[in-house]
């Protein structure tokens, strides 16, 4: 999506140089998205073309953009948080998704994953308001342009809004129905011209995923992972607060079963990941505020008073926990750094000398992408399946690689990058190590490496 949205924005009607051709990844994505936030962030991004700023100013800004949508959402959530439960739950759950790292992380992700999350929120919203059937809307499009698995959620929410009989069984089929319809034929004719063949994406992508069961391909865990794992490192104090919130305030029960029913059918599948369940922890942020609230409220008897410091103890580990996640994940984009320090040290005298840069799979996915990419003389390729010792006959000047040696070039640095956390008894009391992940590695043959003063590996 990423790379959708560079080409949008500088390639425009060229299809031909559009990223997705040459590389179209495993499973098709729509173009809604990309289209829509890169409209947005074009008046800047012609900002910067008439400045002659870097390309990696267009990438702040459609994150900016996205950024801004989501936080949007969010907002009109919280106002909708306030209205039905009063502004102390509305304070508690903006402190509780501030301590938190990971949505706020995401926010800015170009990815369909959040594009549907900002639907999802929206949803909540519309539920919370009362406003069922654009909380039905919102869900369905989802699920037909961005994300598939969101039907996983739009069931279980639909039956509750039946059986509480808050809309009725021919409404609510006649407003998915029209849904479904409209976000297919838009899905259908823009991604069918960019993709040059008669596509819908994610009807693809659920094919590939749920008929196929091919996404276990790319790892597997465990059927409680995202209970034992995935929402207590993104939840923090928020995770047993959410139980909590169940037991004492029967208001969120509501909201609260059909949201972890969605986390519950999900588990199903064998490929996990966070972002595919990043939607549900504004719902549990909600009952874990109303939780707090109620500590809060009787923070002066005896009982409760326990529970308050405990909470308040817990919500700075939770603020220590994101700013080391925050530092972490800083140093995880080696690839990016990578490219920015070889165009930093590489040849700029001769700009008629094509220099050709290799970029491995894993650098590919750690920072690099087509907003760092540099004018001539710079030539990129992200070609795939080349063995190691098939580098010396071909004709790169640099490789971007997560390999330490190469038969055939120089490795000129090595760009380190987050490796674990270390527990230790004097201050600081956790320590974040690093390690060489990325290295540029320098043809032997060309001439101006060897005339450029460049640190070398380790």
């Amino acid at each position: 999506m990423l790379h959708a949205m560079h080409d949008v924005l500088y390639h425009q009607y060229d299809l031909q140089k559009y990223d997705h051709l040459d590389f179209p990844g495993v499973v098709p994505r729509t173009f809604i998205g990309a289209i829509f936030i890169s409209c947005l962030a074009s008046p800047v991004v012609l900002i910067l073309q008439l400045l002659r700023l870097p390309k990696i100013y267009g990438l702040i800004a459609v994150r900016l953009v996205l950024g801004c949508i989501i936080l949007s959402t969010l907002r009109f959530f919280r106002i909708q948080v306030r209205r039905k439960f009063g502004p102390q739950v509305e304070a508690f759950f903006v402190v509780l998704t501030a301590s938190e790292f990971h949505l706020l992380f995401y926010c800015t992700r170009p990815l369909p994953n959040i594009l549907a999350m900002g639907l999802v929120i929206l949803a909540y919203a519309f539920w919370m308001k009362g406003s069922y059937l654009a909380t039905l809307r919102c869900l369905t499009f989802a699920t037909v342009v961005f994300r598939c698995d969101i039907l996983l959620l739009l069931g279980p929410i639909g039956l509750e809004l039946l059986m509480t009989k808050s809309v009725s069984l021919w409404k609510a089929m006649k407003c998915c129905i029209i849904t479904a319809l409209t976000g297919t034929v838009l899905s259908l004719l823009l991604d069918s011209i960019l993709w040059q063949k008669i596509i819908w994406p994610e009807f693809e992508v659920f094919w590939f995923n749920s008929i196929l069961n091919r996404s276990s391909e790319w790892g597997t865990h465990s059927f409680h992972w995202y209970f034992s794992s995935a929402l207590p490192r993104s939840l923090l104090v928020s995770y047993p607060l959410c139980l909590l919130g169940v037991l004492i305030d029967r208001r969120i029960i509501r909201y609260f079963l059909p949201v972890f029913s969605f986390v519950l059918l999900y588990s199903k599948l064998p490929h996990k990941e966070l972002r595919f369940i990043i939607g549900s922890v504004p719902i549990f942020n909600l009952s874990a505020a109303l939780s707090a609230s109620r500590i809060y409220n009787n923070r002066n008897k005896s009982i409760w008073k326990w529970l308050y410091l405990i909470m308040m103890g817990s919500l700075l580990v939770s603020l220590g926990c994101s700013v080391i996640t925050f530092m972490a994940s800083y140093d995880n984009y080696p690839g990016g750094h990578a490219l920015k320090v070889l165009h930093q040290m590489g040849p700029n005298t001769n700009k008629f000398t094509e220099q050709w840069v290799h970029i491995d799979s894993y650098a590919a996915m750690n920072g690099v992408s087509r907003f760092c990419e540099n004018n001539l003389p710079w030539r990129y390729s992200k070609e795939e399946g080349i063995r190691l010792e098939e580098f010396r006959h071909r004709n790169f000047t640099y490789l971007l690689n997560e390999h330490p040696n190469i038969e055939g070039f120089k490795c000129l640095f090595a760009v380190n990058a987050f490796s674990k956390a270390h527990l230790q008894v004097k201050l600081p009391p956790i320590i974040l190590l690093k390690e060489p992940k990325v290295f540029i590695h320098g043809n032997f043959r060309s001439q101006e490496i060897s005339n450029t003063d460049w640190p070398g590996c380790p």
